[in-house]
């Protein structure tokens, strides 16, 4: 349980410290600084969210809507990151190039509908693809997994197909970032080779010297459904690891994940 001790507040913003057992740390002090007037941007889009992002240092995270950044939720698709790493660590696929089968039955989405390789798979969010990978890892190496990257509540039930999906695995926005942090200072114990690798699929835009990488999410199991956006900045001062969550009314939504995302990064001076 963590303790919050209040240093600071104001009608804009909040700074306490946390003294906890995040994952990767020895209760160490995080400053949590808290930015409720950013919350204007989900207000702006007609929506409910949260927002947290961590300096290179990991010794600071701005969080927007703190209460709900403490909520675990379904992970759903923002899992493939995780997915990705497991997968290579354990050898299921060879690199992020290896054509791995859909299965060949009808989808969702006609662009599922082909073999591909993680490279491909990961930015058309190809669900068939990543579950025929997570048959191929097992429950009992996600579980193993999991738990070494201390990766949300840990449980994933009894279906390897869809456990990041529809649940049981669930896992808040600071413990999204947490684990990116953890990823991008090599605290997770992985090769340098899937660090790489993990980098090289995830990038998604440039701006200048700066490099946006991430991954959407969207459960739709759940009521209300979640809309997920996590990834980090690279900048020449280093990596700013970040998560969004929001409210779904359906498909409708689903721009606005990225689009309040970069807008609180860009009032941040991040991206």
């Amino acid at each position: 349980m963590c303790y919050f001790q209040r240093r600071f507040v104001s009608v804009w913003h909040a700074v306490l410290l946390i003294f906890c057992f995040l994952p990767f740390s020895h209760a160490e002090a995080i400053e949590v600084v808290e930015r409720a007037e950013l919350y204007k941007i989900f207000g702006q889009y007609g929506i409910d969210g949260t927002f947290v992002v961590s300096n290179p240092a990991g010794k600071q995270i701005i969080v927007v809507n703190l209460e709900r950044a403490r909520q675990r939720k379904i992970p759903a698709s923002t899992f493939k990151i995780a997915n990705s790493i497991i997968a290579l660590e354990t050898e299921a696929v060879a690199d992020v190039d290896e054509v791995i089968p859909y299965g060949g039955l009808p989808q969702k989405f006609p662009q599922w509908e082909h073999d591909m390789s993680l490279r491909q798979a990961i930015r058309v969010s190809n669900v068939p693809v990543y579950q025929e990978v997570a048959r191929r890892i097992g429950l009992n190496r996600f579980r193993h997994w999991l738990s070494k990257f201390e990766y949300g509540n840990q449980s994933i039930g009894s279906n390897v197909e869809t456990f990041w999906l529809r649940g049981p695995l669930k896992i808040s926005a600071v413990e999204q970032v947490s684990f990116l942090n953890a990823f991008l200072t090599d605290e997770l114990g992985i090769s340098g080779q899937t660090t790489d690798s993990i980098k090289q699929i995830t990038a998604l835009e440039r701006k200048g010297a700066r490099v946006l990488h991430g991954k959407t999410g969207w459960s739709a199991h759940t009521f209300p459904q979640t809309g997920w956006f996590v990834g980090w900045v690279k900048s020449d001062a280093g990596f700013y690891p970040f998560a969004l969550n929001i409210d779904m009314r359906g498909r409708g939504d689903r721009h606005k994940r990225k689009g309040i995302a970069k807008e609180i990064l860009s009032e941040l001076g991040i991206y």
